[in-house]
């Protein structure tokens, strides 16, 4: 029987997740390959990262974390109807009747009839509320964040403002793909509820 291949060593198995698993670009030239793994290795531990960051502050506040992230879409507007805020999420609109109920318990939000439009329903922001209770444990990593960002020229914060902003297009709309059906190679996944309860 042919042997079989030898197990990777612990070096070389880190070695393979430090790199994008899509093929870097640059490729042709070993600095842009080697920024190319940077950059991909540096994309997923902050995303990694940033989500550990909203299960441990959703902890801290004591909601779910799926909840904090529609109260933290919320907050860019102050107000969303249901069927926005699940464009904004990809959740379902059964699953934000849920969040908006659980928020509304909790005094985050109120469900008010639009003023301009008296037939639909706008989730609104309590503002007191949010700033009494989210806005301080957030607050000693936003003072680290404007330390950080001091030390960058005007153009070099421009050129960061722009590159969260195409990353914001690109997650968005793979958000918009996985809540989709999988496509030809992906692995379907048990079907699980979106935006679980606590």
């Amino acid at each position: 029987m042919p042997e079989e291949p030898p197990e990777p060593s612990a070096e070389e198995g880190q070695q393979r997740w430090d790199v994008p698993w899509a093929e870097p670009f640059g490729t042709g030239h070993p600095e842009r390959a080697r920024l190319a793994a940077e950059f991909g290795a540096a994309v997923r531990r902050t995303g990694s990262l940033m989500q550990l960051m909203g299960q441990a502050a959703a902890d801290r506040i004591g909601i779910n974390a799926t909840d904090l992230n529609c109260l933290n879409i919320l907050s860019f507007g102050g107000q969303m109807t249901a069927g926005e805020l699940a464009r904004a999420t990809g959740l379902t609109t059964a699953s934000i009747t849920g969040v908006a109920d659980r928020l509304e318990e909790a005094g985050y939000v109120r469900r008010e009839r639009d003023p301009r439009d008296r037939r639909r329903v706008v989730i609104r922001l309590v503002l007191d509320r949010a700033l009494h209770d989210v806005a301080p444990t957030f607050l000693p990593m936003v003072r680290d964040w404007q330390k950080m960002a001091s030390r960058y020229s005007d153009d070099e914060l421009r050129l960061i403002v722009e590159f969260y902003s195409q990353m914001a297009v690109i997650i968005r709309e793979h958000v918009t793909r996985l809540r989709g059906p999988a496509e030809p190679g992906e692995p379907a996944g048990p079907a699980v509820p979106a935006g679980p309860a606590p």
